[in-house]
């Protein structure tokens, strides 16, 4: 009789701990709200508008505009962060306070000629060219030597159109839209969206950015797409000590109204 009670008594015991580890096991996987936040891998800003996706138990969200989110999760699921533009990041779930992403971009270039209805600096100039015709013939009259039937000679036509006021206002026209064109190409590599998807700058900031690191027309024609990344990343460097001070107005601006 008394083994039968030990025996009993025992197997109670076992069943027990049984359920008390069967209990601290639920416990210890018990699902729970983790907050986190994605950044950028390289400019360190916080990114939104990315679906974090728990693989375990298909739970997802995404999150806001600050990079920050929250999702319930345990202890071993695995966690995964996608968003358009940046490879996909997957990390393991250990029991962190804070689930930090740092999203690699895919690509940061940016095909300027994809923008639709926005037109290149070739076709602007080429619309200067066809619609104001007359003011390049007297820029450029031609040669100014003339074959007659009396032999080669000095173009009288030519010459005066060359320092006629007609033709010096024609010349400053032309100029200014060869600065113009210029400038379209500095536009177009040195975009808004490029610096932006670079260093991730945005609203007045970007614009004090854009203006005070405007690189030379120069520079930007002979650059590769490459250089052009390593310059806005160099200039940013400088620019985050004085990120707020507004630069001087640009006072080399071509005044077709100036005598030559």
């Amino acid at each position: 009789m008394q083994k039968c009670s030990f025996t009993l008594v025992n197997t109670n015991l076992n069943i027990i701990s049984l359920l008390f580890l069967l209990f601290f096991c639920l416990s210890a996987y018990s699902q729970q709200k983790v907050e986190g936040l994605i950044f950028d891998k390289d400019t360190k800003q916080r990114i939104g508008r990315v679906l974090i996706i728990n693989k375990t138990s298909g739970a997802n969200v995404f999150n806001n505009s600050r990079g920050e989110f929250a999702l319930e999760m345990s202890l071993g699921d695995q966690i995964i962060a996608q968003r358009e533009q940046y490879f996909g990041d997957t990390l393991t779930y250990e029991g962190q306070k804070v689930l930090i992403f740092n999203l690699k971009k895919t690509s940061i270039y940016i095909d300027p000629v994809t923008v639709v209805g926005k037109k290149s600096p070739e076709q602007i100039l080429a619309e200067r060219r066809r619609d104001y015709d007359k003011a390049y013939k007297l820029a450029d009259p031609g040669s100014y030597l003339s074959v007659g039937p009396t032999g080669a000679g000095l173009s009288i036509n030519a010459i005066y159109s060359l320092f006629s006021k007609e033709a010096k206002n024609a010349r400053r026209l032309t100029k200014y839209f060869e600065r113009e064109y210029e400038e379209n190409i500095v536009d177009m590599r040195f975009s808004k969206e490029l610096v932006k998807s670079v260093i991730g700058l945005e609203g007045e900031p970007l614009d004090n950015f854009m203006v005070r690191y405007r690189p030379s027309y120069d520079f930007v024609s002979l650059a590769t797409h490459y250089q052009m990344v390593n310059y806005i990343k160099s200039k940013y460097q400088y620019f985050k000590f004085v990120p707020y001070i507004k630069p001087l107005p640009d006072l080399n601006k071509i005044d077709i109204s100036n005598n030559d």
